[in-house]
């Protein structure tokens, strides 16, 4: 297991999502993110099964990053209950590791 971690969040918008991604890298709570658009997300809402499109967004970050990386997200996320799911990464490329570390 890395200190490394994979940090999860949809948007509803490529704007939204290459805005708070950049906001993120740029405050140095993650070392990149990478954007999947195209998605679609079929889920529960209020009672009712909403279907809609939505952008994948996949951040970078170390261990301890990822309080200050969840909090601002929310703090920043237009919507009401974001997700933002985080992932430890077992291993990886040693150089890419290394790098995400020392951003």
């Amino acid at each position: 297991m890395t200190d490394i971690r994979l940090c999860l969040m949809t948007a509803s918008n490529e704007e939204t999502a290459v805005r708070l991604t950049r906001v993120v890298v740029e405050e140095g709570l993650a070392a990149c993110g990478n954007l999947i658009p195209g998605i679609r997300s079929i889920y529960r809402w209020k009672g009712e099964v909403c279907d809609e499109a939505e952008v994948l967004v996949l951040l970078k970050c170390t261990a301890t990053q990822v309080d200050a990386l969840r909090e601002r997200l929310v703090a920043l996320h237009p919507y009401e209950v974001p997700e933002v799911l985080v992932v430890t990464v077992e291993s990886g490329h040693a150089a890419y590791l290394a790098w995400v570390r020392g951003v």
